[in-house]
């Protein structure tokens, strides 16, 4: 190997105030392991000192406790875009003690290569190897990886001994040209490659190689599967049935996209059970332990993704089997497994998460009460714009029935009624195509919302003055107000409003 070995802490110290700092991965897996804990352990000796150290962080998505975590821990980041879902960062950002822009995924590599953030310093790289003239086998992700190895001016290759060979030819690496010389993407189908196996940096710029042993995956477990999540999964399915026998999904079935979570999870167990839904292929972002299973037994025929976001043990699972699967996983940049053109050309399903969606149709899926930050946008808003057709789900109620997913207004909107076809809860799904703004507000209620809230709601929208949106502007915020001030949405009062 042409390339120095170094140790983790020598790596740290390539990296000053002020950097503009990229890591691999998206979610936990893929993600550099070694060094950002010794660049935390260089930020607190500069700070002890009197001196300022802090840098811009850079990813796919989220990270994990290496980088968010010991990072954010040590006062070291003075910013982070575009996503993230470590609850010490999360606490900074909502405190303003870091500085966060929740962007799409599928925007981050084009605006960096665009120069929107200045150069990039230094990328951080996992991967399974590198050979002498640059061809790199990249991780169990790749994010922004192949953007941040063209543009950084340093780059530092983690080469952790747990990744098997066997990887390799899992990745497709492609990155389209810029505007104004970008062509179609050649995916035309969910299994069509792109690009190459491999991702590429100028070998002058490796200023060392960490070599690490850090186990595969994830270690933390989604919730499991509940009553409340089980009923959102078969009320989608239920759904999708009906979309066939309409004749409004070909009957060879579409390729889906689903988020990440137990709720996603419940609706990949309960396709996983039907009968009538054919196998199918998955054009998505996140591939999920779940998805596992549903490739071992047939029911699934192929996952194009960014990310193998599986737990420890799923993922010894996914090698045992590799020879099975090998042919049908594919990995790929976020702004490919995130293109807008790409899932509208494919007929994208798409099923995502919302924390609130308003009687109106509008979806809140980044901010609790409108102001904390949750998680971010993510690739939600990528999906949703552009799919075949859009599904959002959320249990009805949460916390003891204190609080309604489905409110009067949200108080934070990620994704406006144009683009939310369907929501979908344990109570029902409610239908919003072809329907003006007072017939999705019936909907919403009557389908979507959990009985105990429904009276509210439509006691709230008979306080509505006449107009295409039937909208309170003096009680719409009402049962957040209730919950602010008496912990319990219930407590809303519209007996008082001015009609």
């Amino acid at each position: 190997m042409i390339y120095p070995i170094i140790t983790a802490e020598e790596a740290a110290e390539f990296v000053k105030n002020g950097d503009n700092v990229g890591v691999s991965g998206f979610t936990a897996p893929g993600c550099p392991k070694a060094v950002a804990p010794f660049i935390a352990a260089k930020a607190r000796r500069e700070h002890e000192a009197g001196r300022e150290f802090k840098i811009n962080i850079f990813s796919g998505a989220s990270t994990n406790d290496f980088i968010d975590g010991e990072l954010t821990r040590a006062e070291a980041i003075n910013y982070r875009s575009p996503y993230q879902s470590h609850p010490d960062l999360r606490k900074a950002i909502n405190n303003n003690v870091i500085h966060y822009n929740d962007r799409h995924l599928s925007e981050l590599s084009q605006e960096f290569r665009y120069n929107y953030y200045g150069k990039m310093d230094v990328a951080i790289v996992e991967a399974q190897s590198i050979s002498d003239d640059g061809e790199i086998v990249l991780g169990t992700s790749v994010g922004c990886t192949p953007t941040w190895l063209m543009c950084a001016d340093k780059v530092i290759i983690e080469l952790n001994d747990q990744l098997p060979e066997s990887i390799h030819g899992l990745h497709d690496i492609y990155i389209p040209l810029d505007p104004p010389n970008r062509r179609e993407i050649p995916i035309y189908t969910a299994h069509d490659r792109a690009g190459s196996p491999t991702a590429h940096v100028d070998p002058k710029k490796v200023v060392g190689v960490v070599k690490t042993s850090f186990r595969l995956g994830k270690a933390d477990a989604f919730t499991p599967v509940d009553e409340t999540t089980r009923m959102i999964g078969h009320n989608v399915v239920q759904f999708l049935i009906n979309e066939m026998k309409n004749n409004r999904i070909p009957k060879s079935f579409l390729p889906l996209q689903s988020g990440v979570g137990n709720i996603a999870n419940a609706v990949l167990d309960s396709l996983e059970e039907s009968d009538e839904i054919p196998p199918f292929e998955v054009y998505t972002e996140v591939m999920q332990d779940t998805f596992v299973k549903l490739l071992l037994h047939g029911h699934c025929k192929f996952v194009s993704t960014c990310s193998l976001t599986l737990a420890h043990d799923t993922m010894d699972e996914f090698f045992a089997n590799i020879d099975k699967l090998h042919d049908k996983v594919l990995m790929r940049p976020s702004e490919i497994s995130n293109n807008p053109e790409v899932i509208r050309r494919l007929g994208v399903l798409s099923m995502n998460t919302a924390i609130e969606a308003d009687i109106f149709g509008n979806i809140n899926s980044s901010h609790v009460s409108g102001t904390r930050l949750m998680n971010g946008i993510g690739g939600s808003g990528d999906f949703t714009r552009n799919a075949y057709t859009s599904i959002f789900m959320c249990p009805s109620i949460k916390k003891d029935d204190c609080i309604s997913t489905i409110v009067p207004m949200c108080t934070h909107i990620d994704h406006t009624v144009h683009s939310v076809d369907i929501i979908v809860t344990d109570q029902g799904v409610a239908d919003l195509r072809f329907k003006d703004p007072v017939q999705c507000a019936e909907e919403i209620i009557e389908k979507a919302a959990h009985p105990v809230y429904r009276p509210l709601l439509r006691e709230y929208l008979k306080t509505c003055k006449m107009g295409h949106v039937m909208q309170n502007n003096e009680m719409a915020l009402a049962f957040h107000v209730a919950l602010a001030r008496e912990g319990d949405m219930r407590k809303a009062d519209f007996s008082k409003c001015c009609k």
